[in-house]
């Protein structure tokens, strides 16, 4: 029985970011953009039933609209959401954009104009009951829903805004389900927005509460991948967007494909996050290669392994010395032994244990699926909870405070019928984030001593 996901995209970059996701899905599951139907020239079917390997768990994110999937017109399973009316225009216009159902595009007519308040409290809260209803009906389709997955942006101000205000109302109604999240920040070198900072702040504030798991990516890693490994000194916002669906592709390919060892949200969440707060991953990916070398390239377990575990590939711009690992995962593609996959785990956790936490012993899961991706013959996924992580929440702390003491800018969320006490809130809840990391961090030198004590208390006593 497939276990389905509702896809949200939400805001401009939201959108952009899906939409690069749903490409690469119509190219690993062999579906033609402009039909919706399979291509059946040539498929795979390792298990022999029969089944296209490419079509055996489609129904996660897409739904037939016939009995027979071989003749089927597969729908993806999301909903596009944006609070003005031009990203869905561009999406129509697209090579993909009529395999989308037209009822699943809610968009409004004002915009947010880079405001959270607008996108959480005034236009995004007049749409949100129209996307919750195309949530609803997406449901009723599903036989065993696992959970949802939202794609935004924490820079502008609907992705932000109404991204966290839809998953707020998901978390109301649906509170048994995992809801995961994509989620774009901001960084101080690739910035397009002054009060990025504010929405930052308040969308972490509200991702801390409402998800189960944030996968976080930062622009600025992005551009860095692109002119330090591939070479590419000037990036299209197209090229970066494809980076980004090898991550998510690479992360959802248990979920879709059948493998050796399968993995899903929940193990990911229950393997990964230690405490229930602290569910913001490290993503990245290898191999990383140019359109023109991926053919040309073979690649090994270790040397995956060595790649998805270097700061030059991490999404997110955060060196791995900064911080402890708490738990990993590495999710391979391809026609991999797991042997050999046991092996170079037990050696990296040998030879690098200093870098994950004493205190959680084997804290390396990883999955092996058969199908691989398109863009090479295997490759490797590493999801990771770092409390070096904290760099990104003390860069905008520290940003968010320069502009507050000062007031700047406030009037415009205020306007919105936004209280001060909500940004203090905020604020006080990303701080309060960053010494959680840095209390973990530094935990298994206090624990040892705090142990001792106790063993010579105990001992005192007899």
């Amino acid at each position: 029985m497939p276990r389905e996901i509702i896809h949200l995209q939400v805001g401009q970059c939201g959108n952009q970011v899906g939409c690069a996701f749903w490409n690469s899905l119509l190219k690993e599951h062999k579906i033609n953009p402009s039909t919706g139907k399979f291509d059946a020239t040539a498929f795979n079917d390792a298990d022999g039933d029969g089944i296209p390997d490419e079509l055996e768990s489609i129904d996660v994110y897409f739904r037939p609209s016939d009995s027979d999937i071989m003749a089927a017109k597969w729908v993806p399973r999301g909903i596009l959401v944006d609070l003005e009316p031009g990203t869905m225009d561009v999406i129509k216009a697209s090579a993909s954009g009529g395999i989308f159902r037209p009822d699943n595009m809610v968009f409004g007519n004002n915009g947010a104009g880079n405001n959270w308040a607008k996108g959480h409290y005034t236009e995004g809260a007049e749409l949100v009951e129209a996307v919750l209803d195309r949530v609803r009906q997406e449901i009723e389709t599903c036989d065993s829903p696992q959970g949802f997955q939202v794609m935004h942006s924490l820079g502008g101000g609907t992705g932000s805004g109404m991204g966290t205000l839809l998953l707020l109302k998901i978390r109301d109604g649906y509170p048994d389900r995992i809801t995961t999240t994509y989620s774009i920040y901001p960084s101080p070198k690739v910035s397009d927005t002054v009060v990025e900072p504010y929405n930052a702040v308040l969308s972490t504030h509200q991702l801390l509460e409402n998800s189960d798991e944030t996968f976080i990516v930062d622009n600025e890693a992005l551009y860095n991948i692109n002119h330090n490994v591939l070479n590419n000194k000037q990036p299209t916002y197209a090229e970066l967007n494809s980076l980004i669906s090898q991550v998510t592709c690479g992360i959802t390919a248990s979920l879709r494909f059948p493998g050796k060892l399968n993995g899903d949200l929940r193990k990911l969440g229950v393997n990964l996050v230690p405490f229930p707060r602290l569910h913001f991953f490290l993503v990245s990916q290898a191999p990383l290669l140019g359109t023109k070398v991926a053919s040309h390239t073979s690649m090994k377990c270790q040397e995956l392994i060595s790649q998805a575990n270097s700061t030059r590939n991490f999404f997110s711009n955060v060196k791995s010395d900064d911080g402890k690992y708490l738990a990993a995962a590495f999710m391979f593609r391809g026609n991999i032994a797991s042997q050999e996959v046991d092996d170079q785990l037990q050696k990296l956790q040998e030879t690098q244990g200093e870098s994950f936490v004493e205190w959680i012993p084997n804290n390396i899961k990883s999955s092996i699926i058969n199908t691989p991706p398109t863009t090479s013959k295997m490759s490797c996924t590493f999801v990771a909870n770092t409390t070096a992580l904290k760099g990104i929440f003390q860069r905008l702390a520290t940003q968010f405070g320069a502009m507050y003491r000062r007031k700047a800018f406030l009037h415009w969320y205020k306007g919105e019928g936004m209280d001060e006490m909500e940004f203090q809130e905020a604020d006080k809840n990303v701080r309060d984030l960053i010494t959680e990391y840095q209390d973990k961090q530094d935990a298994q030198l206090e624990s040892e001593g705090e142990d001792e004590e106790d063993e010579d208390g105990e001992d005192g006593d007899i």
